[in-house]
């Protein structure tokens, strides 16, 4: 497959090579050797320098537009299942589901926990420690439904808060 993508893109190239040739009989003449697509070398050229620049085959504002067009929610929305369409519709109504962002604010304490939302009856949450130099290595852990959790490395206390219908994650009961 690819020797033939190879073979049309040097024709491609070679086409426009001859329309930009000076013409015959000028000195900037082509060897007469064959070219294939199992020649080693792409283009042949007495004039040519060594390191000479390959033309441009499209334009290169256009490459750049299409690689900048981001899709939108709309056009994901037709084929979207389960909770990324879920996810889909609350930000087309302008809210967040989730906080993706890592959470900030207070340093949670027996009497008031850092509260963390959840969609279901427990999520894996990580805890980097406090700021500046209470920080420590993020010591993983599942936060459960009431079941307030301390980090054993700082102290910290997490809530869970369930904002959706509950229950376990993956929808699998045990």
């Amino acid at each position: 497959m690819w020797r033939r993508a190879a073979c049309r893109v040097e024709t491609l190239a070679i086409a426009v090579l001859k329309k930009r040739a000076p013409p015959s009989g000028s000195g900037g003449q082509c060897c007469n050797r064959p070219l294939s697509c199992s020649s080693s070398s792409f283009v042949h050229s007495a004039a040519a320098a060594p390191f000479s620049r390959t033309p441009a085959l499209f334009a290169e504002h256009d490459a750049e537009k299409s690689l900048k067009k981001e899709k939108t929610v709309e056009d994901i929305m037709p084929i979207a299942t389960g909770l990324e369409r879920e996810d889909l519709e609350y930000e087309l109504q302008g809210k967040k589901r989730f906080e993706l962002d890592p959470p900030s604010g207070y340093f949670g304490t027996k009497e008031e926990p850092a509260i963390v939302e959840s969609y279901f009856d427990k999520r894996i949450v990580g805890c980097p420690g406090g700021a500046d130099d209470e920080e420590h290595d993020v010591v993983w852990f599942w936060l459960e439904k009431d079941k307030p959790f301390e980090c054993p490395v700082c102290s910290q206390y997490f809530q869970l808060k369930v904002i959706g219908p509950g229950g376990p994650p993956g929808g699998h009961h045990h």
